[in-house]
């Protein structure tokens, strides 16, 4: 049978962006200034061109809200249930963006009339089904910087050893030993020093940098808990 024998449903990505900020993990929403769910909070997106790509649409949905280019990004899954958009037939592919806490200012796009950060610990009403797309983001943010090191994403170019376990302790929302955590994360060769250190009111601290072949390398091996 040809295609226009069936319908046609309409696709749109939504690129779920996390930082971490005065340890808080915290997402990226926007104010959505036309109905549907006019005036409440929703994680940016919008509708895949007919010549585009989806990776192509989300990053292009990512430059538009935030003016970045070139960062963590990856699809997560598609959500397709059939009241998920009063319009009509819609789904959507999910995407996870991770960013450095001081890597961007966001802008509201044209559909847009905000954008702001919010803590996932204090989330707004949300527009749509993004009040199920969130939590799964989160779970498999978990689930991967316990196999990965995409979680040093989230951090500044160096960082203190104590300041990667925290940032891992917001995430998991556990608390984790700082012996077994310094000795697994040193024994796992995804970090190097950078031969500097960070003076503060204690003793100073060495400073660290995340090698670039480090997500490869663990890949298959699970760090924490």
């Amino acid at each position: 049978m040809s295609l226009e024998s069936y319908p046609r449903p309409s696709v749109t990505v939504d690129v779920i962006i996390f930082r971490l900020l005065d340890e808080d993990l915290q997402v990226l929403l926007v104010k959505r200034k036309f109905p549907p769910f006019e005036g409440k909070w929703a994680i940016p997106g919008g509708f895949v061109n007919i010549d585009e790509s989806l990776d192509a649409a989300a990053r292009r949905e990512l430059e538009e809200e935030t003016d970045v280019r070139d960062i963590y990004l990856e699809q997560l899954y598609t959500f397709g249930d059939l009241e998920r958009d009063p319009r009509g037939r819609v789904i959507t592919v999910a995407y996870m963006a991770l960013v450095p806490a001081y890597a961007l200012s966001p802008r509201a796009g044209d559909d847009a009339a905000e954008a702001t950060w919010w803590s996932m610990g204090a989330l707004p009403p949300l527009a749509f089904d993004h009040a199920r797309v969130l939590p799964y983001a989160l779970q498999r943010l978990r689930y991967k910087i316990e196999y990965s090191a995409v979680g040093f994403e989230l951090l500044p170019e160096v960082f203190t050893l104590s300041e990667l376990q925290r940032a891992y302790e917001v995430i998991l929302c556990e608390e984790l030993d700082k012996r077994n955590f310094r000795r697994k994360m040193l024994s796992a060769g995804v970090i190097e020093g950078t031969g500097h250190v960070r003076s503060g009111d204690g003793r100073p601290a060495q400073l660290y940098r995340f090698r670039d072949d480090a997500v490869a390398e663990v890949r298959a091996r699970r760090l924490f808990p």
